[in-house]
């Protein structure tokens, strides 16, 4: 007699992590709810009904979307002049250069003879593209578009939560980490940096998917988006040295050319002072606000003997400094007694041209918390990173208060105090850095690899063998000598 036809159960052909069993600080806190899932469970492979991650994470968020919208309502309410920006933290770029770069007028302003519009071509483009929707003649234009802005944003924050959901293998629930970052929250209303780390995210998922075309396209519009998203090919080029596999590389990276110049040649042909108007900016500025080089001048002030940093030295130095960062990362590659994963890389060359760059935005932030959800997804020292730009964030305000309005000495927020949370969330990034240095060279601390996969976003290197590496070339030295 046949046996009746069990319901069906999979849903995955493997079993995804618990975070309240897989994270020891997560199990502190799941106490409240019951504790940590039972070891009868089996995630993954039995059908959750109607909460599955998808869901869950699309409502966390919905939820920080929720509390962006709130975070600036004060100055939506109230406006965005005088002293209001600073003083409520709601400040913006968006409703300021609505009209001081003319789209107010022109909403494409940046595509014609003469702009002076200080971002990349496609970043233009979007800004020109939500301007373009704003009704000329109406009310309150500025607010228009800044809400158009932001419902783009949280559009985009949906974009990169699905896409880190889809790259973390085992560990879907680390989108987590991106979907409640604080700092996100706080700074991606700032400017329009959400679209180049959609673009990026979208980009590894491609490449971890064997599509290196497609990565290498979306590679190369988010960095017509903003530069960062370019340094990926820097943990690709180190990757495949190592593997042997350089087609995936040259494959990725004429792509993402090959889309950059699709982009720009164009715009640079039919308006060249425009298109150079970017880099002359980006070249003569001088050190801004939360980096180091602001600190530093800072403190050169008061003591005699500290040189400043003016422009041209802030350039240089940032780049040498930059170089030795990505040789220090290209030798841990080759030391790393297994092969390092693209998301720890990429998280460690970024985070060293955040901490080097003339620019330090409240915003970049947003550049690093993806990566760091998929490099190292460890809720107690992201909520020790959040906590700390948290601090930075108000005490920028504040601070920018405190010199652009008549506050009375005794009222103003203290230079010495900004310069400690300046230097406070550096040494915090270079702590994050540090734990994943950590975890690349001793494996057993990288949470990823914990939970018994090697590297989801590995794309065309997962399953290869290692052709160049320390540990090769000490084996061929034992050989030879054999």
């Amino acid at each position: 007699m046949r046996e009746p036809k069990q319901p069906e159960q999979t849903r995955q052909p493997w079993r995804i992590t618990v975070p309240s069993r897989a994270d020891g600080f997560l199990r502190l806190f799941s106490r409240a709810i019951g504790g940590p899932l039972g070891r009868h469970s089996d995630p993954g492979r039995v059908t959750p009904g109607l909460f599955t991650v998808e869901r869950v994470l699309m409502i966390f968020t919905t939820f920080s979307a929720f509390l962006m919208l709130l975070a600036k309502n004060p100055c939506r309410i109230n406006g965005w002049g005088g002293s209001n920006p600073y003083l409520m933290a709601c400040y913006t770029d968006w409703v300021p250069l609505f009209g001081a770069r003319g789209f107010a007028d022109n909403p494409w302003a940046p595509f014609s003879a003469g702009a002076e519009f200080e971002y990349p071509v496609l970043m233009s483009a979007a800004a020109s593209a939500v301007a373009a929707l704003v009704p000329e003649g109406g009310t309150n234009r500025g607010l228009l578009f800044f809400d158009l802005n932001l419902i783009l944003v949280a559009i985009l924050w949906f974009v990169i939560v699905w896409a880190t959901m889809r790259m973390a293998g085992r560990r879907p629930w680390d989108a987590a980490l991106v979907a409640l970052a604080p700092g996100i929250v706080l700074t991606a209303s700032i400017n329009w940096d959400m679209w180049a780390v959609a673009m990026l995210a979208l980009g590894m998922l491609s490449f971890a998917r064997g599509r290196l075309v497609l990565a290498g396209v979306l590679i190369g519009l988010g960095t017509a988006m903003k530069l960062y998203p370019v340094l990926i090919l820097g943990a690709i080029l180190v990757l495949a040295l190592r593997t042997g596999k350089l087609k995936a590389f040259f494959v990725t990276a004429g792509s993402a050319v090959a889309a950059w110049l699709a982009v720009n040649l164009p715009y640079a042909i039919a308006f060249p002072d425009s298109f150079a108007h970017f880099f002359k900016f980006t070249s003569d500025r001088g050190a801004g606000l939360s980096s180091f080089w602001h600190v530093w001048n800072i403190i050169s002030r008061e003591v005699s003997w500290l040189p400043s940093a003016d422009a041209d030295a802030i350039s240089r130095l940032g780049l040498i400094i930059f170089f030795f960062a990505c040789v220090a990362v290209a030798l841990l590659t080759f030391f790393a007694p297994q092969r390092p994963r693209l998301a720890s890389l990429t998280f460690l060359i970024v985070a060293s041209f955040v901490m080097v760059n003339k620019v330090y935005s409240p915003q970049f932030v947003i550049w690093l918390i993806p990566l760091f959800a998929l490099a190292l997804p460890r809720w107690r020292e992201f909520v020790m990173w959040m906590a700390v730009e948290v601090l930075h964030f108000y005490g920028l305000w504040f601070y920018i208060h405190s010199y652009t309005s008549d506050v009375e000495a005794n009222h103003a927020f203290p230079e010495s105090g900004y310069v400690l949370l300046v230097l406070g969330h550096m040494v915090m990034l270079g702590y994050l850095m540090y734990r994943v240095v950590q975890s690349i060279l001793k494996p057993e601390y990288d949470p990823v690899r914990d939970v018994g996969q090697e590297d989801p976003q590995a794309g065309p290197f997962a399953g290869a063998e290692d052709r160049l590496s320390w540990k090769i070339l000490q084996q061929r030295r034992e050989k030879e000598r054999v």
